[in-house]
């Protein structure tokens, strides 16, 4: 059978679903249980959340996946401000990673975002599901953290070439990525119960995300 892909704005019809989708697509991921899902449902009521670039993926008729957006800034060695994004979650239901529709949703957001005339942005997330889509290590576009370190997990996708050419970059988070855990939990506690597991994947996240390049 044909499949039929759509891909569109996020609805408020599609709240549920979409946070439905995030939390199976992390939990235990990263750690037992997870945050992401209830990042999702406090995102879209901050001021750095960008609506146009909130979309879900359909697949014959049913929501798969998401992506969101939040507005970031680097500020260089001048005091510069450049507005940025950043993204994530990315969520696709289990049953349909690693076939494609992550990578569309990833391509049509790029395209998006040039359109609304941004041409930086910067994740954290495992290099492998990146540096296919242009993600470079961090380190070679001079953006660092406030405490100067280059994490591993940080990279930098230019949509258009050389625009940080010539400085050095810090790199600042939208607040609402500063998500309480305990906040995380109560909500988590209000769903459907699922069980949380302690899985080797845990383990890779703590290696990747206390990792650093080095000069």
């Amino acid at each position: 059978m044909e499949q039929k892909v759509i891909i569109r704005n996020e609805e408020q019809k599609d709240w549920e679903i979409v946070e439905k989708i995030t939390r199976q697509a992390f939990y235990n991921i990263y750690m037992p249980g997870c945050v992401e899902h209830y990042l999702v449902h406090i995102m879209r009521e901050h001021e750095d959340f960008i609506p146009e670039l909130d979309f879900v993926l359909e697949l014959n008729g049913d929501v798969i996946g998401n992506i969101m957006y939040t507005r970031a800034k680097l500020i260089n060695e001048n005091g510069t401000e450049k507005d940025i994004l950043t993204f994530g979650p990315v969520s696709i239901l289990p049953d349909y990673q690693r076939m494609g529709y992550g990578k569309m949703l990833l391509e049509h957001s790029f395209q998006a975002a040039m359109q609304l005339g941004y041409d930086v942005i910067v994740i954290f997330g495992s290099p492998g599901n990146y540096i296919s889509r242009g993600f470079k290590s961090c380190k070679k576009y001079n953006v660092c953290m406030e405490n100067g370190k280059y994490p591993a997990a940080m990279m930098v996708k230019e949509l258009f070439p050389h625009v940080l050419d010539g400085h050095k970059w810090i790199y600042h988070d939208s607040p609402v990525m500063a998500i309480s855990e305990e906040e995380a939990e109560r909500y988590d506690n209000t769903l459907e119960p699922l069980e949380k597991k302690q899985l080797p994947s845990q383990e890779e996240f703590y290696i990747m995300s206390h990792s650093f390049v080095e000069e």
